[in-house]
C-alpha cells in the first residue's frame, strides 16, 4: 500500500484534478479514508468541501474498506426486465449483506451498476471483474463457491 503523501505528490496538477487524485488514492489503498480529506485538499490547494463533494458524488469512490471480492449487480433495464430483483434478493440473503454494503466477515462487497454490457445474457453480475450472464436465484451458490 503506497503512502498517501507519495500518491499526492504524483497527483499535483494545475488546475487540480480532484477526481483523478481520489481515484489514485483508492487504487493504492482500496478506499479513500474520510479522515484524509483535509490532507488531500491541502495537497491540491482546494477546500475540504471541494474534495468531499467529489468523494460523495461518484458512487465508485469508497469511503470504507471493500471486501476481498467485489460483486457488481446490474440493475439496468434489460436485467430488470429479466427479473434481476429475484436474483438480487437471493444474493443478498446468501451473503446476509445489503446492496451497497460489505459482509461482516469482509469477504464480499455488493454494489449495483446500471450496465455491464451483457444485455443479451440478462440478468448479469460481475464478480472480481468477471461477468456472468443469465444469473438466477439458483446459481447464487455456484458463483460464490470457492470465494467464501
Amino acid at each position: 500500500m503506497a503512502p498517501l503523501q507519495a500518491i499526492l505528490e504524483k497527483c499535483r496538477t494545475h488546475p487540480p484534478n480532484i477526481l483523478a487524485t481520489l481515484q489514485a488514492v483508492q487504487g493504492a489503498q482500496g478506499y479513500v479514508d474520510p479522515s484524509n480529506v483535509p490532507l488531500i485538499a491541502r495537497a491540491l490547494g482546494v477546500t475540504d468541501s471541494d474534495v468531499h463533494g467529489v468523494l460523495s458524488f461518484y458512487h465508485d469512490l469508497r469511503t470504507e474498506p471493500p471486501g476481498r471480492h467485489h460483486i457488481r449487480f446490474c440493475l439496468g433495464d434489460s436485467c430488470i426486465a429479466m427479473k434481476a430483483e429475484q436474483s438480487l434478493d437471493a444474493l443478498r440473503k446468501s451473503l446476509k449483506c445489503p446492496l451497497g454494503g460489505t459482509t461482516k466477515d469482509g469477504k464480499f462487497t455488493l454494489d449495483k451498476v446500471y450496465c455491464l454490457g451483457n444485455c443479451a445474457l440478462s440478468p448479469s453480475i460481475m464478480i472480481d471483474g468477471d461477468v456472468y450472464g443469465k444469473f438466477t436465484p439458483k446459481t447464487v451458490a455456484g458463483l460464490l463457491k470457492g470465494r467464501r
